[in-house]
């Protein structure tokens, strides 16, 4: 009976619930995107050393310069991909191919590393490496950041209740890093 208090009652208490949990469920996506948001700081001042790096060891021949080629080639396919995830924070294949932009990135830059070494000795890339490792360790951070807001997100999504408004509103899980 559409008159009746209980009726009202009822209705009014899930109408109320469906939009906190609609606002709980928008909230923990704008966390994810407001993390990435973070970690992508970080990568761009990680991009930021790799291109003084490369700058300052423009005029290398031999094994350094071969480093140095497949070096630009993964700052490339990661710039690719950073500015794919950058534009579907949420999206797993977009932080699939960053991951995997990383790790690419990651072993160019110890090849280029190992070169050097072999070349002009270790204190030729003492420097380097302390900003790289200082640069990894904000990284991590920022990482571990994004990958406890997708955990929150994607077990919000997954619960029953919301489970129903996420799949009514088309939210899908993320995936971290």
């Amino acid at each position: 009976m559409p008159s009746s208090p209980i009726f009202w009652a009822t209705a009014a208490l899930l109408l109320f619930w469906t939009v906190g949990a609609y606002n709980r469920l928008v909230r923990l996506r704008s966390c994810v995107i407001q993390a990435f948001g973070g970690l992508d700081a970080h990568l761009v001042r990680l991009m930021a050393m790799l291109g003084e790096c490369d700058a300052a060891h423009a005029s290398a021949q031999g094994p350094v310069a071969g480093a140095r080629m497949a070096l630009q080639a993964a700052v490339t396919q990661f710039g690719a991909s950073l500015a794919v995830a950058r534009a579907r924070p949420l999206q797993p294949d977009a932080a699939a191919a960053l991951s995997a932009g990383r790790d690419v990135l990651d072993a160019a830059w110890q090849a280029l590393l190992r070169a050097r070494e072999d070349e002009d000795g270790p204190a030729a890339v003492a420097t380097w490496r302390q900003q790289w490792e200082q640069l990894q360790a904000q990284n991590a951070l920022a990482t571990r950041q994004l990958n406890d807001a997708v955990v929150q997100y994607n077990a919000a999504i997954a619960q029953f209740p919301p489970r129903v408004l996420a799949w009514l509103f088309g939210f899908k899980p993320a995936r971290g890093l």
